[in-house]
């Protein structure tokens, strides 16, 4: 393969791929997560939370093969098993089946995580590694993010 010739330094391209994976890998459990709940939800807002939860993992699909790419893009071997993933992932899994409410609120608290992480990652793709493609990006996916966060805060007294 030809060497990513595109004004940014190896060493940062690198340092970017790498922070792109660890982006990919929340995106992966919590994509694991949302459709787990869709399959699993029950209670007196079943067919909401059903539609709701599928609409954001088929969003978080589009979006890890978005990250995925960009880390390609940058010349830098995707990860691709979920071993991967867990070890590199900031968010855990959930091995129970929890109520409506207890989903909502650990989607929730995924989703903000993932925001957080996210600003931090535009900052230093920006500032440290000189990728403004990459802010960019990951700046569209921080505003999925809270989107998806407001949605659930919604359904929250």
């Amino acid at each position: 393969m030809a060497k990513v010739n595109i004004g940014i330094e190896a060493k940062n391209l690198k340092a970017v791929s790498k922070l792109l994976s660890a982006v990919l890998a929340d995106q992966h459990v919590l994509y694991i997560k949302t459709r787990k709940y869709h399959w699993n939800v029950s209670g007196p807002s079943f067919m909401e939370l059903h539609l709701l939860f599928e609409a954001q993992y088929e969003e978080l699909a589009k979006s890890i093969d978005e990250v995925a790419e960009r880390i390609s893009k940058l010349g830098e071997p995707v990860p691709g098993t979920m071993a991967d993933f867990i070890k590199s992932a900031s968010l855990k899994e959930d091995s129970t089946i929890p109520d409506q409410s207890a989903m909502i609120n650990n989607l929730l608290k995924d989703h903000e995580a993932c925001i957080k992480s996210l600003r931090n990652g535009i900052d230093d793709c920006e500032d440290k590694y000189e990728d403004k493609g990459t802010a960019d990006m990951l700046t569209g996916l921080m505003r999925k993010h809270e989107t998806n966060a407001w949605k659930l805060r919604r359904y929250l007294k």
